[in-house]
């Protein structure tokens, strides 16, 4: 069951990849992913930007200070202790994380309009539960241990599912985490 999850679930990040390299060929992969960790902790201080993208703390200053001269983030002095900065994505980027999310998408219903219904109901039940217990694995393993885990976009929250063939699923309950990780 694994190599066979392995083995499709390469297809799907195929066609993430592919979103990536044409949406945002001027990042890294190390600097999408520190501006998407941004976007779903926006305030987040480095130290803890550090811990979630697995980087040392001097190597996240310097990611950050590429970001901030490519325009993708900004720097303020934190609420509570001056001393401490926060992150906040630019309107830039979050222009080009939209930008990235709808060419997935766009991407992803060309692939979903080839499969039944059925078959999509259940790829979307199986992701859900896939979700729900990677995040019930994570929340009882040591912070270091693991991935982190990805609050939903103020975009994504309460999204019904809506496929190419204009069919919709069922709406995410607000209490049911979502399914996406990603920008």
């Amino acid at each position: 069951m694994t190599a066979a999850l392995d083995e499709a679930a390469g297809t799907l990040l195929a066609v993430w990849e592919a979103a990536r390299e044409r949406t945002t060929s001027r990042l890294s992969s190390a600097q999408l992913r520190a501006v998407m960790v941004v976007d779903q902790h926006d305030g987040i201080n480095l130290r803890r930007l550090a811990t979630l993208t697995d980087m040392l703390l001097s190597s996240a200053s310097r990611l950050c200070d590429r970001l901030v001269a490519a325009g993708m983030l900004e720097r303020e002095p934190g609420r509570f202790d001056r001393r401490e900065i926060s992150l906040h994505l630019t309107p830039e980027a979050v222009r080009l994380l939209a930008e990235l999310r709808a060419d997935r998408r766009q991407r992803l219903d060309r692939v979903l309009a080839g499969m039944t219904p059925e078959g999509r109901e259940a790829l979307l039940r199986g992701i859900r539960e896939f979700d729900e217990a990677a995040r019930r694995r994570e929340a009882t393993a040591a912070p270091e241990a693991g991935w982190p885990v990805a609050q939903a976009s103020r975009e994504r929250s309460g999204e019904s599912a809506e496929w190419a063939d204009g069919a919709t699923g069922p709406s995410r309950p607000a209490d049911e985490p979502p399914v996406a990780r990603t920008a």
